[in-house]
């Protein structure tokens, strides 16, 4: 037994380490288009709120969180970081042809919620055999694809209402530190 649990322990532990290298990466990765170091975070800030949506699909299918369910939560990471960064870049866009941070951030939200709303939808109906499935054999990947379509689902929802709100506090936190030098 304590054999088992020390392999368990350890393969967390590379998991978490792989997962903050994951992190890392996706950061570092949207931080040179974007050519600033606070938008990736904006867009990255609905990763927590994927596993919050993982750990509740755990218990609303009445599954334990495990090694499976927590890859299926590193996966989830790259998956969520999408929705955001398709608001985010449009918004950019949005911003160079001369529009305001308002109008934006609107206009991203109005022309991009059908792709991301359409992301989600099909990921999860892609996800939704694996995750209803009853066979035996299954049950190995079944709380990884948990993990995968209810966090994209609450994820998602955050997404579409928090991301807008960051992207304009950031946008006067500028502002503001503009005025103040």
């Amino acid at each position: 037994y304590s054999g088992r649990q020390a392999d368990r322990k350890e393969s967390f532990g590379n998991l978490l380490y792989g997962f903050l290298f994951a992190l890392g990466g996706i950061y570092f990765l949207l931080a040179i288009p974007f050519r600033s170091y606070v938008q990736p975070v904006v867009v990255m800030i609905a990763i927590p709120f994927g596993m919050i949506g993982a750990v509740f699909g755990h218990m609303i299918m009445e599954y334990h969180l495990s090694i499976m369910s927590m890859m299926g939560i590193v996966a989830l990471s790259g998956v969520v970081v999408n929705d955001s960064l398709v608001l985010v870049d449009y918004a950019n866009k949005q911003r160079l042809k001369g529009f305001g941070s308002f109008q934006a951030i609107k206009s991203a939200g109005l022309r991009r919620f059908r792709p991301v709303l359409l992301t989600t939808l099909t990921t999860f109906g892609g996800l939704a055999p694996m995750i209803f499935e009853t066979s035996r054999q299954a049950r190995f990947m079944i709380p990884m694809a948990i993990s995968l379509g209810f966090g994209i689902v609450f994820a998602t929802v955050i997404t579409l209402a928090l991301v807008p709100c960051l992207y304009l506090i950031v946008d006067d936190c500028k502002r503001l530190i503009e005025k103040m030098s």
